[in-house]
């Protein structure tokens, strides 16, 4: 930024504003026309120059304009965004506190990932707490030959339910059997505790249960950890319309390996998770972020003053920085009082 004087600063916001507007190559006239200052043609092109050297803006092929590099973009959202008046602010908290007046932890989580995706137009993403290690209570139930239903509560009420291919058909007492010989011993603690005592004490119980109490320990502990659903995606069809995310096969293919393979998401939502307030991450500036046209928004959401996850937006580059960065923030933080009240 110090690189800048106010007349490059001046000129490099309206041309990003321009270009994020109309998705057109900015060019000297169009600047000359919005900055309101008075510069000539020739003025302004020598400006362009000099921030297309620094790195700011690039100019594509067979264009007279320039358009914005991630650089350019960073320069932006962290130094030049004008946020949304108050009362603006004050409907979107409306908007969206009606979106997450539901009673279930889960259903927040889901409908904080719609409505993200409602207001902005892009795809909404929320990773899930993780959940605690510990059950409250289990119980088995039989459905067929083999087949037994694990139901796993946790102390702040999740229920999570797992099937077990059992050894053999255990019989509706030996269930009750099993699950009060759980409830009674182990109750309070986690899985993985479960499992190292659970080796020197299946002698309280008959041989033949000691397959079921394994498989149940094993069931538990994958439902617990919520291997299998770690965040929520909402309206990833939507970055289908988005012209600057589809305008190729490569780019297409790129932008839902983000999706599919959650691993890279989960990590950027995680690294987010440890900072303050809302983070952006930009495309080709970002490892994070792979592909370059693409933008992630986030902000962490907390429960009694603890951080539990992550919300976000992923868009284009070329979004509106200065309305979807509020609906981000608002959102984390009515979810945070949403859950904290629950």
């Amino acid at each position: 930024m110090s690189m800048l004087d106010q007349r490059a600063k001046s000129l490099l916001k309206i041309l990003i504003e321009r270009y994020i507007a109309e998705g057109q190559p900015v060019g000297s006239r169009t600047l000359s026309k919005y900055s309101g200052l008075e510069l000539s043609p020739a003025t302004i092109r020598n400006v362009m120059a000099d921030l297309e050297e620094m790195g700011f803006i690039a100019s594509p092929h067979a264009s007279a304009g320039r358009i914005p590099t991630p650089r350019g973009y960073r320069l932006f959202v962290d130094t030049m965004i004008t946020v949304q008046p108050k009362t603006q602010s004050d409907e979107l908290v409306q908007e969206v506190g009606a979106s997450l007046s539901t009673d279930a932890p889960q259903r927040m989580i889901s409908s904080a990932a719609q409505v993200l995706s409602n207001l902005t137009q892009f795809a909404g993403v929320v990773m899930i707490p993780r959940r605690t290690q510990s059950f409250k209570h289990i119980e088995f139930l039989r459905l067929s030959d083999r087949k037994v239903l694990l139901i796993v509560i946790a102390p702040d009420g999740d229920v999570q339910n797992r099937i077990i291919q059992a050894d053999r058909d255990y019989s509706p007492a030996e269930l009750t059997e099993a699950a009060n010989f759980f409830n009674a011993n182990y109750a309070g603690l986690s899985f993985d505790e479960v499992r190292a005592r659970l080796a020197g004490e299946l002698d309280q119980l008959r041989s033949d249960m000691s397959c079921l109490m394994q498989a149940a320990v094993q069931a538990g502990s994958q439902a617990m950890s919520g291997e299998d659903e770690n965040v929520v995606i909402s309206g990833e069809c939507k970055l289908l319309q988005v012209e600057d995310l589809s305008s190729s096969m490569d780019k297409l293919k790129r932008m839902f390996q983000v999706f599919e393979q959650k691993t890279g998401l989960l990590q950027l939502l995680d690294v987010s998770s440890r900072a303050q307030g809302v983070q952006i991450f930009i495309g080709g500036e970002s490892q994070l972020v792979p592909v370059e046209d693409m933008a992630v928004i986030t902000s962490p959401y907390k429960v009694e003053g603890r951080i539990v996850g992550t919300l976000g937006v992923i868009g284009p580059t070329r979004m509106a920085y200065e309305r979807v960065i509020p609906i981000v923030g608002i959102t984390a933080k009515l979810l945070t009082q949403a859950l904290s009240q629950h």
